[in-house]
């Protein structure tokens, strides 16, 4: 079986880059392309992981 736990260095490795982003969106002069290029990047990175995306879209 695959070990899938995260360290603790990973778990922060990843609320960093999610604050960053967060900070990306809140200084870029266009806010909606901001948020656009990093949905397509997550949604890459996410099908690269087999997660269906279309399943966690918010209505």
């Amino acid at each position: 079986m695959e070990n899938t736990v995260m360290t603790k260095e990973g778990q922060v490795s990843i609320m960093i880059d999610a604050f960053t982003n967060l900070q990306r969106i809140e200084k870029s002069e266009d806010r909606d392309k901001e948020i656009r290029n990093q949905k397509i990047a997550l949604t890459a990175k996410l099908e690269a992981m087999g997660v269906v995306v279309e399943n966690l879209i918010l209505e």
